[in-house]
């Protein structure tokens, strides 16, 4: 991978942006991605949208949340200590013992994750299940009103854990749920601008897709695309303890995953996976027999119905503070979905 595309991932892995926090990371999906392509802006909700080749048709939408999962200061005690709620999908067994970065008006606070110490931990509260409510974050604050000269009601925050590379092509990273899936969106737009195609191409990095893909229906909505293409993670199979049974039999290093479905129109699965032998580009099918935990769900629904597809990245780990890609994937999922919408034509969905 070209250094100036790493420091780019880096750069967006690096930044905190809990659901309904995207702004600072949104910043500089645009920056970057308006360095190739002139017409790059921000709607209302905050979605990140960038156009190629307005006046084409058809219109194709290529979709990936810049949101993450986090935390949300809701209440600060008298001594200081600093109690929070999950914003999107939070696993509480991995939280305590863990330093966060509060996002503030005033710039980032640093705090810590706190809990009883195991040895003074009864039986029974050693046998109980962590909840967010046991926990507090503890800012190094002597009172409540230090703690709130420093942090507001509403902040959010996230672990405070950023990019390193592992072994071979491995990389390591918070949020690549789905900071991978909107940096491979960036990459295709800056990659297909100078190319010749007969197809709109509308890029977006969506918002609030933790909680409940919202930026995707409302940009959707406004942009109301005939062809809509979600780029995002998917469960990695290839661990201990993952049932192949039930998630399937997905590899990191394997190539991207292409959804099957309800939820994916066959004619743009078909175009996938023959542009993929085509170009000698490996791939993996994934199985999703309902609708998809992802922007490709809204999409899908969109007015009169738009046709669907899914690209997903393999990912270990998801939901941690550790999860993990290849960036040999990336690459790929970038030269599938380039050379796909180069073969996009009016006759498609005919």
């Amino acid at each position: 991978m070209e250094k100036e595309s790493l420091e780019f991932l880096k750069k967006l892995i690096n930044t905190a942006s809990p659901s309904g926090s995207e702004e600072e990371a949104g910043i500089i999906w645009r920056e970057e991605v308006a360095k190739s392509i002139s017409k790059v802006k921000n709607d209302i909700h905050g979605n990140s949208i960038a156009v190629i080749n307005e006046a084409k048709t058809p219109k194709v939408m290529l979709a990936a949340h810049i949101d993450e999962i986090g935390f949300m200061v809701k209440y600060i005690d008298k001594e200081g200590f600093i109690y929070f709620s999950a914003v999107g999908g939070i696993d509480a067994r991995l939280v305590s013992g863990q330093r966060v970065k509060i996002k503030t008006k005033k710039g980032n606070v640093l705090g810590v994750v706190g809990k009883k110490p195991i040895h003074l931990l009864k039986p029974e509260e050693k046998k109980k299940a962590e909840e967010i409510t046991d926990l507090w974050i503890d800012i190094g604050a002597e009172n409540q009103a230090q703690a709130k000269a420093k942090v507001d009601i509403g902040d959010v925050a996230v672990i405070d854990v950023g990019f390193d590379s592992l072994c071979s092509d491995r990389i390591v990273g918070r949020g690549l749920d789905d900071k991978a899936g909107v940096f491979v969106a960036a990459e295709v737009l800056k990659s297909i601008f100078k190319e010749s195609f007969d197809t709109c191409l509308v890029g977006v990095a969506t918002v609030q897709e933790e909680i409940g893909l919202r930026g995707a229906k409302t940009s959707a909505y406004g942009i109301s695309p005939d062809i809509g293409i979600a780029v995002d993670v998917t469960f990695a199979s290839d661990f201990p303890t993952m049932d192949k049974k039930e998630t399937g039999d997905i590899k990191i290093g394997a190539g991207p995953v292409i959804a099957k479905g309800p939820n994916i129109n066959s004619k743009i699965f078909d175009l996938l996976v023959n542009t993929a032998k085509e170009k000698n580009i490996p791939y993996q099918i994934e199985a999703i027999s309902r609708a998809t935990g992802t922007d490709a769900n809204v999409i899908q629904l969109t007015k009169s119905g738009v046709a669907t597809g899914l690209v997903s990245i393999p990912l270990r780990y998801m939901h941690t503070p550790v999860e993990i890609v290849s960036l040999k994937d990336l690459e790929n999922t970038i030269a599938l979905i380039k050379q796909f919408i180069l073969k996009v034509d009016k006759n498609l969905l005919v």
